[in-house]
């Protein structure tokens, strides 16, 4: 039987990665890039605020389907100490398996778990506590293949997950990402009643935002575009 164990409410910054480029981009939109740095150097400097973990997202591999262990290698060592939480492209136990032994500390998958019959639990068996289930969600809806396609329906995929003994999901508001509206407490509070440790992402702003998402249940939170505000980094196009 799998222990899980839950954490006391953490921030994780998120650093998203095309090519070899720290970016963030507007509600998933790959044509819609706010920011752009060279990975290595961001990935120190939001290491060096001191975050218990940092989410790192290689959306070419989510897109392709397809790992890249030199990507999380490089983070992992700009990191230093600071544990790292791997996404994108990990459609297989071996991916997965070899991100963790590129340096992750657990590993977030999505569109595998969906894709065919046993996977969730062929997952859960194979990682234990070091899997995360990526629940990305739009309208109502899970969003697979780097948000390119929909999938089951959210209440579906959190008895899975439940069945399956996940320990941890990791939930993207998707309308919210990019955006800084604020998170979708709803659906953070839906999937917290599940029972199921939540890291939240999608709109988390500030302190304010933590703390409401820390009322209604969540473990952690992912800040994306907020962090760049609080690092003193400037979006592209001179914002902020």
């Amino acid at each position: 039987m799998l222990i899980c164990y839950f954490a006391t409410m953490q921030l994780l910054p998120a650093v998203d990665v095309l090519g070899t480029d720290a970016v963030r981009l507007e509600r998933g939109d790959y044509d819609r890039v706010l920011f752009r740095r060279p990975l290595e150097p961001f990935v120190a400097q939001v290491a060096a605020t001191g975050p218990a973990m940092i989410h790192l997202v290689d959306l070419e591999g989510a897109r392709d389907g397809r790992l890249r262990p030199e990507v999380v290698e490089l983070a992992a060592g700009a990191a230093g100490a600071v544990a790292l939480q791997v996404s994108g492209g990990l459609r297989s136990v071996e991916a997965a398996r070899a991100a963790l032994a590129a340096g992750a500390a657990r590993v977030v998958v999505g569109t595998a778990l969906w894709e065919r019959p046993g996977a969730l639990a062929a997952f859960v068996a194979a990682l234990g506590d070091q899997l995360v289930a990526a629940l990305d969600v739009r309208d109502g809806r899970l969003a697979v293949r780097g948000w390119t396609q929909s999938a089951l329906e959210l209440d579906e995929a959190l008895a899975a997950c439940v069945r399956a003994g996940v320990c941890r999901v990791h939930v993207t508001a998707i309308e919210r990402d990019g955006t800084l509206a604020g998170p979708d407490l709803d659906l953070y509070e839906r999937v917290c009643a599940s029972g199921l440790a939540v890291v939240a992402a999608g709109g988390v702003r500030d302190d304010r935002d933590l703390a409401a998402l820390e009322a209604v249940g969540c473990e952690g939170a992912v800040m994306g575009l907020g962090l760049l505000t609080r690092l003193g980094v400037a979006r592209e196009g001179g914002g902020d």
